[in-house]
Formats: C-alpha cells, structure tokens, sequence
C-alpha cells in the first residue's frame, strides 16, 4: 500500500487546515488507521486514530483541536485541525494503527507568524 499525504502548508498560529490521505490499497490495520506527526529529530507520534467502528481517539496534544474522520466510498481519510499552535509544526503521515505500511510522502505542517 502506498500511503500519500496532502494538504499541508504554511499557517499562523490559530489558523486551520485540512489533511487527506488517500491510499493505493486498504489502510487499515488491526485497530484502525491514523495520522501520525514527525517533528525534527523525533520519532513518529501518532496523534489521532479512527477504528473500522469510527470510534475516534487523540492524543492529549490535539484532543479538542484535531478532528480525524473518513470516506469509506473514497477511500479517504481526513485529518481537521484547527487552532494551529507552533508546535503542531511537523511532517504529518498517514498509516495504519499500528503502523504497518511503508511511511510514504509525508505534508509538511507548519505554524508560524
């Protein structure tokens, strides 16, 4: 499966966008499928995750900013985020959970006056 990331860019803090991934094959692992964030120097964190179920959980950084949902018609999973804090700046990935697809192409966030 390969995994491709978009919609990522430059926003001041407190801003909005809105990520898609939309993947060769079926993204969903043994929990669900998820985004994932890299900042410099770190590893992956994944900090939201959608279940076949569509039951929705976040990491404590996002919870009440980022909004994970999906199209199951086309295939695609969305990553909502809202009120954008400079340290939500990173490369934002898509993958299943747990993460068992190569990384691919990951949408560069950043937040920044």
């Amino acid at each position: 499966v390969q995994l491709q990331a978009s919609g990522g860019g430059l926003v001041q803090p407190g801003g909005s966008l809105r990520l898609s991934c939309a993947p060769s094959g079926q993204l969903f692992g043994a929990v669900g499928a998820g985004w994932y964030r890299q900042a410099p120097g770190k590893q992956p964190l994944l900090i939201a995750t959608i279940t076949n179920h569509d039951f929705t959980t976040y990491h404590d950084s996002v919870k009440g900013r980022f909004t994970i949902s999906r199209d199951i018609l086309k295939n695609t999973t969305f990553l909502q985020m809202s009120r954008l804090l400079p340290e939500d700046t990173a490369v934002y990935y898509c993958n299943s959970v747990p993460a068992k697809h190569p990384w691919g192409q990951g949408t560069l966030v950043t937040v920044s006056s």
